[in-house]
């Protein structure tokens, strides 16, 4: 377990959802830039939304590690266009809690996942591990060799 993990026993995931399909960020950063540009942490891709529409800034908690803060617009108080529905109310900032659904625009909306750490596994590192792939198109045709 890393010391990220161990001081932090939650999982927080955002799931995207654009114009593009659905996708799935799982969060560790202390600053994420979300919107149109394609230099943004978080891309989406909608015409609705803002070149940075919105921050995602994770904040210390008492005794549970962390939590994310979303604001709309950028770091700096420029707003976005649209600005930023969170359960259907238009807010400027907001503390996320699990299962929020974030708006910000027709076709691009987000939901936030707070999932407990399950501290009974272990992280696997799948460099351990040797995967040779084999095309069937080169396997011998056994059925040939059984007809003789």
């Amino acid at each position: 377990m890393s010391t990220h993990e161990a001081a932090n026993p939650k999982l927080h995931v955002l799931i995207v959802e654009d114009s593009k399909g659905r996708q799935e960020f799982i969060l560790d950063s202390t600053v994420y830039s979300v919107g149109r540009d394609p230099r943004c942490d978080i891309r989406l891709d909608s015409q609705f939304v803002s070149r940075h529409h919105a921050t995602l800034v994770q904040q210390s908690t008492d005794g549970d590690g962390c939590r994310y803060r979303i604001f709309d617009g950028n770091l700096e108080g420029k707003a976005s266009v649209n600005g930023i529905m969170i359960n259907g109310r238009r807010l400027k900032s907001h503390d996320l809690n699990n299962a929020d659904e974030i708006v910000f625009g027709p076709q691009a909306k987000a939901f936030y996942f707070e999932l407990q750490r399950d501290p009974t596994l272990v992280p696997v590192n799948l460099d351990e591990f040797d995967i040779t792939l084999i095309s069937p198109s080169g396997m011998p045709n056994i059925y040939e060799d059984l007809d003789g």
